[in-house]
């Protein structure tokens, strides 16, 4: 089974490259973020006719999270336990959705950006993780033996080697040490980086501004990442990030991550 995860900043925009890059890589299940769409708006049929079934929770033009998956999509859950919201009335955004895929819990995560290191923002992002973390150690505390994928944006690069410039990101977001140490109490709670191992060349990267000729001068961040329960870190026999994707008019800022799972 081929899972993967890709933030297309915006389906509406992409659907076109989306279906085709389905259509071509054979990929069973996508976690899909920030697809800027409610239900209405959400091309439901054009996944549909690739032979997708479809989970999608969007609330307005921002964030939105989706699972497509031709292997059976069942059980979906909306947001975790826990998760905290936004704002004076705390109502949880569009940033979480799971669903049973093939004997796979897969989750679509949008964790928030965090914006700045004086910025509330920040604040709610590090409580967000603190609850998936949370969340995440209490699956595997009931079911030692489930099988979990913890897919998407976590807007956080983990290492130096996963910013272009370690320089560049100091005093910036997604690299200080409390967003680090955030990630890295995901993967003490049970998650290991699935795709790492497979693609761990310098320079290796999965989002890339669209300022500044960003792309061209390979002046990335490893910010998307595949965090998996030990059952199924187990099966995982290959990954590979689609830098190629990132190329082109009409390119998302990210580019796909997807990874293969054995019996």
């Amino acid at each position: 089974m081929r899972i993967a995860t890709w933030n297309v900043n915006s389906i509406r925009s992409r659907i076109d490259r989306v279906a085709a890059w389905l259509e071509r890589t054979d990929v069973d299940v996508l976690a899909i973020q920030e697809t800027k769409a409610r239900a209405d708006q959400f091309p439901l049929d054009r996944f549909e006719a690739l032979g997708y079934e479809v989970a999608h929770h969007g609330l307005s033009q921002w964030n939105g999270v989706a699972v497509v998956s031709r292997v059976g999509l069942d059980d979906v859950q909306v947001g975790f336990d826990g998760m905290p919201g936004w704002g004076e009335t705390a109502v949880p955004e569009a940033r979480a959705i799971g669903a049973l895929c093939n004997g796979v819990r897969v989750w679509s995560l949008y964790v928030p950006n965090g914006r700045a290191l004086d910025d509330p923002h920040l604040g709610y992002k590090l409580d967000w993780l603190d609850a998936l973390a949370g969340a995440g150690r209490q699956w595997l505390a009931e079911d030692p033996g489930a099988q979990i994928a913890l897919l998407g944006d976590w807007n956080i690069a983990p290492t130096d080697a996963d910013v272009w410039s370690v320089e560049y990101y100091e005093g910036r977001t997604h690299t200080s040490p409390g967003e680090r140490a955030a990630f890295q109490a995901v993967v003490e709670a049970g998650y290991s980086d699935v795709v790492r191992p497979h693609t761990d060349e310098p320079g290796t990267f999965t989002y890339w501004d669209y300022t500044q000729l960003r792309f061209p001068k390979r002046q990335g961040m490893r910010i998307d990442f595949a965090l998996c329960s030990p059952a199924l870190a187990h099966r995982v026999v290959g990954a590979a990030i689609d830098r190629e994707e990132r190329k082109g008019k009409g390119a998302s800022d990210h580019a796909p991550v997807v990874f293969q799972v054995g019996d």
